[in-house]
């Protein structure tokens, strides 16, 4: 039987894990915070003492991290993954990095040996749980269609873009437009509100015009009018994926002025102490400037 190691079980990577599980797999996790592994456990994983040890004993390795410096942490070094792994093993990196990143870890792992994908996903913490994440993948086909049946578990719209780095690229794209359509959304619930409009009404007209889009959508309906900012995706990391996207896109030849724009307003969130909330919490610093709350008159 394919042996699967997973690592980093967050709000997306736990519940990865749980479907592979789910699905008859033999998985070994993974977390540096241990707690996150228990849940795991008690429906069939088996847990690893470091990394090291996952990944001298796994077929496929899948990482799911927060961070590129994470992805860095876990792949290199004596006690990483890439001096770690057997001969032939297959790297699933689901993590959101810059292209050169995958780049450079797709050459280190050939020249051990193994295989690297980059893999990075999109459909947030529901898309996980319900297997019907879009996933990116990038790397040799060969090793790809080796794991397919394994990203078949995960998601339901998966494409092969070609070489290392390919999968970065087209969800940095994706991160692009999320964040750029936060902050539109945002300013203009905003200022609609501030000019005298009801919010809940302006969202409807909105949702039903030109104007509408899924970010729009998600984040009126499911934080903003209830006043709901747990996360979903985190400013932080949304902030960090525009920067790298921001990147691609200056090295295509382009100026990334919405993505800029997008960029600023971010880290104006977390300079204000946003930056675990909710991407959505993006319109908070807005609100305050405008002295507005943008939420639902029913509610108190």
């Amino acid at each position: 039987m394919t042996r699967i190691g997973f690592v980093g079980l967050g709000v997306m990577g736990s519940r990865m894990a749980k479907r592979l599980i789910d699905s008859g797999y033999d998985v070994t996790v993974y977390n540096r915070t241990s707690s996150k592994i228990e849940p795991l456990l008690r429906i069939g994983a088996a847990a690893a003492t470091d990394i090291a040890s996952l990944a001298a004993e796994s077929d496929i390795i899948c990482t799911c991290l927060s961070m590129p410096e994470d992805v860095w942490d876990v792949y290199e070094g004596e006690t990483g993954i890439l001096k770690n792994s057997l001969q032939d093993a297959i790297c699933l990196d689901f993590t959101t990095v810059g292209m050169d990143t995958s780049v450079i870890l797709a050459e280190k792992a050939k020249e051990r040996g193994i295989h690297f994908l980059d893999a990075p996903v999109s459909g947030g913490p529901e898309g996980a749980e319900e297997g019907s994440l879009t996933i990116m993948v990038g790397g040799e086909q060969s090793a790809y269609e080796r794991v397919l049946p394994i990203l078949e578990v995960l998601g339901s719209n998966i494409h092969y873009l070609g070489g290392a780095g390919m999968g970065s690229v087209a969800k940095l794209m994706n991160q692009y437009l999320v964040a750029v359509h936060s902050l539109a959304a945002s300013e203009v619930m905003v200022a609609g509100t501030a000019l005298g409009l009801r919010s809940e009404q302006l969202y409807e007209i909105l949702r039903t015009s030109y104007g509408d889009s899924r970010m729009l959508r998600r984040h009126m309906e499911n934080y903003v009018l209830p006043r709901n900012f747990q996360p979903g995706g985190a400013v932080k990391y949304v902030l960090k994926d525009v920067k790298l996207a921001n990147e691609l896109v200056e090295k295509a030849g382009l100026v990334p002025r919405t993505g800029s724009g997008a960029a600023e307003a971010l880290a104006v969130a977390v300079e204000q102490g946003l930056a675990d909330l909710d991407m959505s919490a993006v319109i908070q610093p807005l609100e305050k400037q405008c002295s507005v709350v943008v939420k639902d008159s029913h509610i108190v």
